[in-house]
């Protein structure tokens, strides 16, 4: 089947769920190998980033049918049992915190478990499951150690493929599973181990029809589940990067995860380079490489722009916003590394499909400025950035 026709399948459905019309039944042919990218992308994150409760239970039921060997009406009554928040009880060994695989979800929801996790369970291991370029955002922190789990976007099989490390490293019944609404166990539709033993913070439907940020979610749920208050987002960065540049600076990260939704058209970006270098010199991020680096280095140069770039790893450019006087990016992890660091920032957030995405994602903190764009005019934009530095010492 060719690509085209699984995204057609995939909004098709996908426009039904939204409009309170869901099908029971996933056409088969989103769980044929050519589909995988469209049930994944299309479907199954629109309707996560819609964050609404009723969703969740939409989502269940679908993807469970897509599990070969599972029976669906079992996982999905599984499911109803481990999204309701319940205490945990007794002194586990061993916490196994799962990442969420995207950068930004790990530091504005796992870092919040973890740090509960730490708190709640000061005698435990505490251990990260995921992506060793995840773990680097926590690999100064003496109380954690790292599995190196990683998540593989192929097709529907290599994604469920991991089930089998996870089951092995929380096996051991003195393990408890925290699970902040990961990718590895597909949203928590994946059983990995006992019930009792594990935890899901379902982010998707948790907080129902408030306009609450994850990271404040997460710490209600931290509290209602393992008995403590005050767990935040952070990172604990290890040595500092070589190269790092001399302060002061502003951190500038233009990428939008493959989501063009989140971009303001031009001239936005080389005007915005240009309004910020006029206050600081400028470190870049280069991004992923590719055409989103070069776009900001076209951006850079037609600004004139005093720019220095920086390309390597997220973690050190982590180091490089921890040390900056002010982070500006649109809607991505460095801005919640910012507000998790204290770093001000303003955030430029486009592209949500959802207002309550909005307000679930946005960077939480008294130095994060998020400038919310329904319209996306240059322009506009730009005079809203330039209003909001004002405010910044």
């Amino acid at each position: 089947m060719r690509s085209t026709s699984c995204e057609a399948v995939a909004r098709q459905l996908l426009d039904q769920c939204t409009a309170g019309h869901p099908t029971l039944e996933l056409p088969r042919v989103l769980v044929e190998e050519p589909c995988a990218q469209a049930l994944f992308g299309i479907l199954i994150e629109g309707l996560a980033d819609r964050f609404e409760p009723a969703l969740c239970d939409v989502y269940a039921r679908l993807f469970s049918q897509a599990i070969e060997g599972e029976d669906p009406a079992g996982l999905v009554a599984r499911y109803q049992r481990v999204r309701r928040p319940r205490a945990v009880t007794g002194e586990p060994k061993r916490v196994l915190v799962l990442s969420r695989v995207t950068l930004g979800a790990d530091v504005a929801v796992t870092s919040v478990l973890l740090a509960a996790a730490k708190q709640a369970f000061p005698n435990a291991e505490i251990v990260f499951a995921g992506p060793h370029k995840n773990f680097e955002l926590f690999a100064g922190d003496a109380r954690l150690s790292h599995a190196a789990v990683e998540y593989r976007r192929g097709s529907l099989r290599q994604r469920l493929a991991v089930r089998d490390e996870l089951k092995a490293l929380a096996a051991d019944p003195d393990c408890l599973v925290l699970d902040p609404d990961s990718r590895l166990t597909q949203l928590g539709v994946l059983p990995v181990c006992a019930e009792d033993r594990y935890h899901l913070f379902e982010s998707r439907g948790y907080g129902g029809e408030s306009d609450d940020s994850l990271p404040t979610l997460a710490a209600r749920w931290s509290r209602e589940t393992l008995g403590v208050s005050g767990a935040s987002p952070y990172v604990c960065l290890a040595a500092m990067a070589s190269g790092l540049p001399a302060a002061p600076y502003i951190a500038v990260s233009l990428g939008v995860g493959e989501n063009p939704a989140k971009r303001i058209p031009d001239p936005f970006e080389e005007q915005l380079l240009a309004l910020l270098s006029a206050r600081l010199p400028l470190v870049v991020d280069r991004g992923a490489g590719g055409e989103e680096a070069a776009r900001v280095e076209r951006a850079a140069a037609r600004s004139g722009a005093q720019a220095a770039f920086w390309e390597g790893s997220f973690a050190g450019f982590a180091q490089v916003i921890a040390g900056s006087s002010l982070y500006v990016g649109y809607d991505s992890a460095g801005q919640h590394v910012a507000a998790a660091c204290g770093t001000p920032l303003i955030g430029i957030f486009a592209g949500f499909p959802a207002p309550r995405m909005f307000h679930r994602w946005r960077p939480s903190g008294p130095r994060a400025l998020v400038i919310r764009v329904d319209q996306p005019d240059p322009v506009e934009v730009l005079a809203k950035v330039a209003q909001a530095l004002t405010s910044i010492p």
